[in-house]
């Protein structure tokens, strides 16, 4: 799988990811610091990434866009330490891998993980 990480997203996140056979970006790593939360989504869908974010704009933009992809992962952890994250991002990559292809975004708090499939209909 292909990912990009957002600012919020430790380094050693996107290690442990190329580290198992994943394809992972850190966006610093690519001088993208300032990059807006549009143009990183606009990046991971022409780059067929997956967004790994900390930050809930992500899931904002994309119910409003009604866009299938890219998928995102948000993390909402009290503790934000690179091993509680890969922890769980191990867990999401291993159940849910057919929605994260097809367009979903997954919610990450602690001890729960919440899945939205794409694109988000508004109720009516």
């Amino acid at each position: 799988m292909r990912f990009v990480a957002d600012m919020g997203i430790s380094p050693q996140t996107v290690k442990f990811l190329n580290e198992s056979s994943h394809n992972a970006i850190h966006l610093h790593e690519q001088s993208l610091d300032r990059m807006s939360d549009p143009e990183i989504l606009d990046k991971a869908r022409k780059e067929a990434r997956i967004v790994l974010a900390h930050d809930l704009d992500f899931g904002e933009l994309m119910a409003a866009s009604k866009a299938l992809l890219p998928s995102i992962i948000i993390f909402r952890l009290r503790n934000m330490a690179s091993y509680r994250v890969n922890n769980y991002l191990e867990q999401v990559i291993e159940g849910y891998t057919d929605e994260l292809e097809k367009g979903a975004i997954i919610s990450v708090t602690d001890g729960q993980i919440r899945i939205r499939n794409l694109p988000i209909e508004s109720p009516g």
